[in-house]
């Protein structure tokens, strides 16, 4: 009776795992296993304590059975602790588990009543009657309802952060793009005008030599040598949006006096999405361009992002004035125009690297700022 009994226990679990939260039956099975091994576990540890420890001879359970009801009580909010502790430390991580502060502070509440259920357990003996027995045990109910209330509403209230935060990194992420391809389409239409004018240059040049002024063809070719230099794109990696955005920040950062030292290969193979590349190197290099326009001596931007030995290295350093104060996987902008977005494009960045399994790593020593990143190929 006992087996058939844990069978339909283990039936309906695995039935409810794959209809209401669609997880495949095989996981389904395992899941629901693991839970009854780990209750069953659980209900003869409590068992064996409250006969061993708390329960003299049996003398309350014989006046009462709500003890009896009291150790079930505890024994399962000690299997709900159990499984919150697994899911912790041994589930996937996602945007939408609960941070590490809030995970201590929720865990007070089923310690808690652990706590007091076994204080009821051990002064069960001196109930006068089952109406203050009866108070007990509801107070008991109680208290393991609502860690589960507390829990779920914890919980909603986390996911909708998480999908507060991912709106707002779907705005950034819009944002960069039409920032990119605005400089983009500007830069096509300046080498297009440039294109159509490079026809007059060499009928301007041309005219000159004819008339035998070579000092004046000299300067002028000097001239329009120095505003093509100015323009062309200096970086090729072989990936049209890589070479977009670094050669656009590129010419942003030498306009504004900046040193901007790079080291590139072929990227052509590179397994990050364009959307993913928009974010990260824009986000990367715009912070590092903020922080050199802050530098009143050397401005420089160190910048290397190759493929070498099947890994995608990207390396972004910068020189600052100011101390990077970075905490909580965040760091603290000095920006004061648009405070709602402080700290997003570097977690939007972290989030990015994590999402292709690589690492990140982010120094911040004698006035360099640098964030470098390994993704596996």
């Amino acid at each position: 009776m006992l087996i058939l009994k844990m069978t339909l226990v283990v039936l309906a679990a695995v039935i409810i795992m794959s209809f209401y939260f669609e997880i495949s039956i095989k996981k389904s099975v395992i899941f629901a296993l693991l839970y009854q091994g780990l209750s069953i576990i659980v209900d003869y540890i409590a068992y064996i304590s409250n006969n061993t420890i708390i329960s003299k001879a049996g003398e309350v359970q014989k006046g009462y059975a709500l003890e009896g009801s009291l150790v079930v009580i505890f024994s399962k909010i000690t299997v709900f602790l159990c499984i919150l502790l697994l899911k912790k430390y041994f589930g996937k991580k996602s945007t939408e588990t609960l941070p590490d502060k809030i995970w201590g502070r929720f865990l007070f509440f089923p310690v808690f009543t652990i706590i007091t259920i076994i204080a009821m357990i051990m002064t069960f003996q001196y109930t006068k009657n089952e109406v203050q027995a009866n108070v007990l045990y509801f107070i008991s109910l109680g208290l393991a309802v609502m860690n589960i209330f507390v829990y779920f509403l914890i919980n909603d209230i986390v996911t909708s952060e998480a999908k507060l935060h991912e709106k707002e990194i779907l705005g950034l992420q819009f944002k960069n793009q039409i920032d990119m391809y605005r400089s983009i389409s500007e830069n096509y239409e300046i080498q297009k005008k440039k294109s159509h004018e490079f026809k007059n240059h060499i009928l301007c040049i041309e005219s000159l030599l004819k008339a035998h002024e070579y000092d004046k063809a000299s300067k002028y070719v000097r001239n329009i040598s120095n505003t093509f230099i100015g323009e062309k794109n200096v970086i090729n990696t072989n990936h049209v949006i890589i070479n977009a955005i670094l050669n656009t920040k590129y010419q942003e950062a030498i306009s504004k006096n900046i040193v901007f030292v790079f080291k590139v290969n072929d990227l052509s193979k590179i397994v990050i999405e364009d959307e993913d590349l928009v974010v990260i190197l824009a986000n990367l290099l715009n912070n590092a361009i903020e922080a050199c326009e802050k530098c009143e001596e050397k401005k420089t931007i160190k910048l290397k992002f190759v493929i070498e030995e099947n890994l995608i290295v990207l390396s972004v350093k910068n020189t600052c004035s100011n101390p990077i104060i970075y905490s909580d996987n965040e760091i603290k902008t000095s920006k004061k125009d648009e405070p709602e977005m402080h700290g997003i494009g570097i977690k939007n960045i972290i989030q990015i690297v994590e999402k292709y399994n690589g690492e990140y790593v982010i120094k911040n020593e004698d006035n360099e700022f640098s964030f470098s990143i390994i993704i596996p190929l």
